[in-house]
Parts: structure tokens; C-alpha cells; sequence
């Protein structure tokens, strides 16, 4: 067995109260973590829990009022997670999960829990994938712990970046590498990956890459725009992109009702990305192709399983 295995992890999701809704409780088999998870009607509940009055680190997660589509997160830290995650969340209206963490042992103190928090927040700014309602970034240089617990520490928050997502929440997630490195379809980055294109008879040309179960389409792809069909979907993420310069129009030639992604974009599937790119309602399974070949996603996809099967 080499040192670049692979293990699998078990993770104990425990319904409180016995309803999905509820309040929950997520732990990682053989990691003193804890933690729990509300939404406003449980939140009570949440902090009546003596598991939550103790030394550690929250999170307050809902849709961001000011972009809509988008998730924005509070994070905190406390000597009693209980005591504070209710002062924070009678400030903010925004926030649907509560989400705490301590430990099984209550081994936590406050030097560790500031520092969670603050490498919390730069992840999370890092990753960029939700809006960060802190005003401040804690500087992490200022919460000096010995180095032994540095690296305590710095595992703990591995066991974070593997439970949050369980929980709904991934705002730890690294994005993929076809958008961090700015990713244009003849990239380094990007010219091992199976890509995938379409081609319309506008002429429109779009490519994307699927990385850890996301569709991103890649800078310079194009997308159609006013084509006036009544049913899209996507239609408020496809305004949301043109506002956020996401989408820019076609320089050259003028006029020609095209867009232009200006940086590479993940999308949640690849319906959603070729409903942006042609401007309706599409299957994105039929419509992307294998680059440079008439291999639908979807063919792809299921050679891929079968090739799996095979192994």
C-alpha cells in the first residue's frame, strides 16, 4: 500500500429530533470534532445543546440579499459557541443554517478557536465562493499557538473541508483548476482534460472541462444572446453573469447578438452551461460534445462508468 492511497471516510449524520429538517448532528469517525446543524426553526434547540456550550467556532449561512444566487456566510468563534452564535445571528437576517463546531472533549480553547476562525476566513476568501459578511480578516500572524498545535489545528481544519460539503456547504472548496489558473481552452491547465464543445450554426463556439463534479466553461467560449425563446431557466444566472462581467459582448464583428466569457465560469451541470451558452432551455447532456468528436457528454459519461465496471 503506497502513500498516495486513497481512504475512504465514515461520516455519522445523527437526526436529532428524527426529521431531515431538524436539527442534526455530523461527525467524522475518529475525530474529536463536533458538530451540529440548525436552520431558524431548531436554532433553539441548537443552543440549548451542552455540546454547543463550549469552546469553539460557527457559521451563520444563507442566501446573499445583495446577489441573488448567491450563498454569504458569517463566521465567529467564542468560549461559549452557544452565547455568541445567538448575539451574531440577532445582528444579521440574512442566514437560514447555523452551523457549529466544537469538540467531543471540549478540548478547544480560545487560542485554537480564534485561530480556526481566522484561517476560516482566509479559506473562505481564498476559495471565493460565497460572499464573506465579516467586516474584518482576523490576522492570523497575531494568534500564536505552539507549533504542535499549529498542526493540530491545521488537521482539524482538513476534517472541516471534508464534513462541510457533507452538510450542504461548500464554501472550503478549492475551485476547480480550469478557473484558478484562468483557464483558456488551449491552456496547460487544461490540455490533458477531456474538453467538451459546442458548436452552433451562428457560429457560436464554446468549450468546458469537468472537474470534480463541475462544468466549467472555459475564457473566450461564446454564448448567444436575444434569441426571445419564452422558456429559460437560467435566464436570472445568465443577467447575473452579464452584470458581474462574467459575460461580456462579442468585440468583433459588431452587432452580432454574441457574448463573450470573459473568465471561465463552473456552472452546476452541463444543462445549465449550455442553456447559457445557446440562450435556452437545452440538455446539455445531448448538446456538449467531445471535443473534435460527435461523442455526446452523455455517451462519454457512460463510457467512462463502463470502463470503471471493467477495471
Amino acid at each position: 500500500m503506497s502513500a498516495d492511497d486513497v481512504f475512504g471516510r465514515t461520516i455519522q449524520l445523527f437526526l436529532v429530533d428524527g426529521k431531515p429538517a431538524g436539527l442534526r448532528k455530523a461527525s467524522i469517525h475518529g475525530w474529536t470534532g463536533l458538530l451540529f446543524v440548525s436552520g431558524a426553526s431548531a436554532f433553539g434547540e441548537l443552543t440549548a445543546r451542552e455540546e454547543v456550550d463550549r469552546t469553539g467556532v460557527y457559521i451563520l449561512s444563507g442566501p446573499d440579499p445583495d446577489t441573488p444566487g448567491t450563498t454569504r456566510v458569517y463566521i465567529g468563534s467564542g468560549n461559549s459557541v452557544a452565547e455568541r452564535i445567538k448575539q451574531s445571528a440577532v445582528k444579521r437576517d440574512f442566514w437560514e443554517t447555523a452551523i457549529t463546531v466544537t469538540t467531543s472533549d471540549d478540548d478547544l480553547s480560545k487560542g485554537h478557536a480564534e485561530y480556526l476562525e481566522a484561517r476560516l476566513i482566509e479559506q473562505t476568501a481564498k476559495a471565493g465562493r460565497v460572499t464573506l459578511d465579516n467586516g474584518t480578516s482576523p490576522d492570523i500572524g497575531r494568534r500564536r499557538l505552539p507549533e504542535a498545535d499549529v498542526a493540530n489545528m491545521e488537521q482539524f481544519l482538513t476534517s472541516l473541508r471534508i464534513i462541510l460539503p457533507v452538510i450542504g456547504l461548500g464554501m472550503l472548496k478549492p475551485q476547480p483548476k480550469a478557473i484558478s489558473a484562468k483557464a483558456s481552452p488551449t491552456s496547460p491547465s487544461v490540455s490533458n482534460e477531456v474538453q467538451f464543445e459546442i458548436r452552433h450554426k451562428s457560429g457560436v463556439k464554446a468549450t468546458a472541462v469537468e472537474e470534480d463534479g463541475e462544468f466549467v466553461v472555459l475564457e473566450g467560449s461564446e454564448a448567444l444572446t436575444d434569441m426571445g425563446y419564452v422558456q429559460q431557466s437560467y435566464g436570472g444566472l445568465k443577467e447575473k453573469l452579464i452584470a458581474d462581467g462574467v459575460l461580456v459582448p462579442q468585440e468583433t464583428p459588431a452587432g452580432t447578438g454574441k457574448l463573450r466569457f470573459a473568465k471561465p465560469w463552473s456552472f452546476s451541470s452541463p444543462s445549465a452551461a449550455a442553456a447559457v451558452v445557446l440562450d435556452r432551455n437545452s440538455n446539455g447532456r445531448l448538446e456538449w460534445k467531445v471535443k473534435g468528436a460527435s461523442q455526446t457528454y452523455h455517451d462519454w459519461q457512460q463510457a467512462q462508468a463502463a470502463k470503471q465496471e471493467s477495471a
